[in-house]
């Protein structure tokens, strides 16, 4: 991977770029340590920024959950919904195997490989959202429906109750 410069577009910002899809790249100060910073600092509430999760179901498996700010994914839910009884969060390692990405970067957007991705219906209760671009201390600002449009075919589930 190389390094990123300021001036250097996000992967994510490029993909969503490539798809025609409105938003904007957010260019923390300073280092991120914490979600309620980054909503803070992005003009948001912290419902609005948009984790991506990334779960490892096999040994060649993997799925994304995106969800809403500090909200928790309740597993007893996925695995009932997965139809699996098993499953785990992927290592650091396998994060940045599978979506190109390092862990708190992660955006479903120019992904390195293709993977199911599951949006938690928490996400879309929100008008304007923020989420990973793929670099540190770097987000991407957008509207709910066009992380929809671009996303395409995805899975909008209620896990949270």
């Amino acid at each position: 991977m190389t390094d990123f410069h300021v001036e250097d577009t996000p992967p994510a910002s490029l993909a969503l770029e490539e798809l025609g899809i409105p938003h904007r790249v957010f260019r923390h100060s300073g280092q991120v340590t914490s979600l309620e910073q980054a909503a803070h600092e992005r003009g948001q509430r912290p419902e609005q920024v948009v984790r991506s999760i990334l779960f490892r179901l096999a040994e060649d498996e993997h799925l994304l959950v995106l969800v809403a700010g500090p909200a928790q994914i309740p597993w007893k839910a996925l695995r009932k919904f997965l139809g699996q009884s098993r499953l785990t969060l992927a290592s650091e390692a396998e994060v940045l195997a599978v979506t190109g990405y390092r862990i708190g970067t992660v955006s479903p957007f120019g992904l390195k490989n293709p993977l199911r991705i599951l949006v938690e219906s928490g996400v879309l209760q929100e008008q304007q959202i923020s989420l990973g671009s793929g670099v540190p201390n770097t987000g991407i600002l957008m509207g709910s429906a066009d992380l929809l449009k671009a996303l395409g075919e995805v899975e909008v589930v209620s896990l949270i109750e």
